[in-house]
C-alpha cells in the first residue's frame, strides 16, 4: 500500500537529488544516502584511504524514465570528485574526517 504522502515525499527527494549542493550515494546499508557538499571532502578522504569502500563512495544520480521507472546513473569514486574537494581532502587525518560523518561509518 502506498504512503498517503508518497507523491510529496517523492517530489521532495527529487528536489534534493537535483540540488547542486547534494550528491547521492549508497553509503548506509546500501540505501540512497544524500550527502551535502560540505562533507564531500570527508567522504573523499575516507574513500581514498580505504576506510569507506570505493563502491559505497560511487555517486548515484537517479534518472526518471518516461515509463515511470527509475534508472541509477553511477559515477565511480574518484571520478565524481571535483578538484576543490580533492584538495580539501588531501592531507586530512582520517580520524578527523570520520568524526564529520558520524557513527554510521
Amino acid at each position: 500500500m502506498a504512503h498517503p504522502r508518497g507523491k510529496a515525499i517523492f517530489a521532495a527527494l527529487s528536489e534534493l537529488d537535483d540540488s547542486d549542493d547534494v550528491r547521492c550515494f549508497k553509503l548506509v546499508a546500501g540505501k540512497v544516502t544524500f550527502v551535502h557538499r560540505r562533507v564531500l571532502p570527508a567522504l573523499a578522504c575516507l574513500a581514498g584511504n580505504g576506510v569507506i569502500a570505493a563502491d559505497r563512495a560511487a555517486a548515484i544520480q537517479q534518472e526518471h524514465m518516461p515509463t515511470g521507472e527509475h534508472r541509477n546513473l553511477v559515477t565511480p569514486f574518484p571520478d565524481w570528485v571535483p578538484d576543490d574537494v580533492a584538495r580539501a581532502a588531501a592531507g586530512s587525518p582520517s580520524t578527523r574526517r570520520a568524526a564529520q560523518l558520524g557513527a554510521w561509518l
